[in-house]
């Protein structure tokens, strides 16, 4: 499924966030998000998500403006995995899982067995089964992330959305949930604050100061002069030799 974003803008309390954001994330395709802390990332995400309306621009879904598409259908198709969310409501790992399923729930459509195996592959998927019924205050922060991931994952969507989503995670579960979703076959756009795990991303953009100032291939965009222009960096790509991808070592620019 496709998603784009045309001429995007939002502010709050008439303080411009994003301006003029343009990008199209072709389908199946991982588009990694990145710039500085309070670039404009999360925001963006959120308009993506349909959980803000721009106060300029439009969202669209394969071609379909997102404001003429009913909430359950954007529901069905798109599932946000935000940096923060808690509840105090005494609530087990599998409820909150299973909140995934709601926008195909109904009178027509009650809960299933099919929809028990999805809640039960999707807590697999993060390495989460063992904690099923764990009370949700009782998570590290690393395994709240792993659940909202799961629940992400069971909404089945066409297109996820992350934010952030190695924050509080270990070095294991960041690599295996980053593998995770570049095998998944649907679109995904994910925010990150690792350059190195953004250049495996099919496709990146660079936001700053509330504009998409530069998106492309990792390696045509991640250049010297934008590390120091951006982010303040000076970098220093190197060779892994065990698989000969490249890696870069940071150093201050300031």
């Amino acid at each position: 499924m496709r998603l784009s974003a045309e001429k995007l803008a939002w502010s709050v309390h008439g303080t411009p966030l994003l301006t003029d954001v343009n990008l199209t994330v072709e389908p199946g395709q991982t588009f990694g998000l990145v710039g500085p802390n309070g670039s404009g990332k999360t925001s963006l995400l959120r308009l993506l998500a349909g959980l803000n309306k721009p106060k300029a621009g439009r969202v669209l879904i394969d071609h379909q403006p997102m404001h003429t598409l009913k909430q359950r259908t954007i529901a069905q198709s798109i599932a946000l995995v935000e940096q923060q969310a808690d509840t105090t409501d005494r609530i087990t790992v599998r409820q909150v899982v299973s909140l995934g399923r709601t926008p195909f729930l109904s009178a027509l459509r009650p809960w299933s067995k099919e929809d028990d195996a999805i809640v039960a592959q999707a807590l697999r998927d993060v390495d989460m089964a063992h904690m099923t019924d764990r009370l949700w205050h009782t998570l590290s922060g690393g395994e709240r992330q792993r659940v909202h991931i799961a629940r992400a994952l069971a909404q089945q969507p066409k297109i996820l959305l992350l934010d952030e989503p190695t924050n509080h995670l270990d070095i294991r579960h960041q690599l295996s949930i980053l593998e995770l979703v570049r095998q998944l076959p649907i679109t995904v756009m994910i925010s990150l604050h690792d350059l190195n795990h953004a250049m495996e991303c099919d496709r990146i953009g660079v936001m700053d100061n509330g504009r998409l100032i530069d998106s492309g291939p990792p390696h045509e965009v991640l250049t010297t002069n934008r590390l120091q222009q951006t982010f303040g960096v000076y970098a220093h790509v190197i060779d892994d030799p065990v698989d000969g991808k490249q890696v870069m070592r940071f150093r201050s620019a300031m």
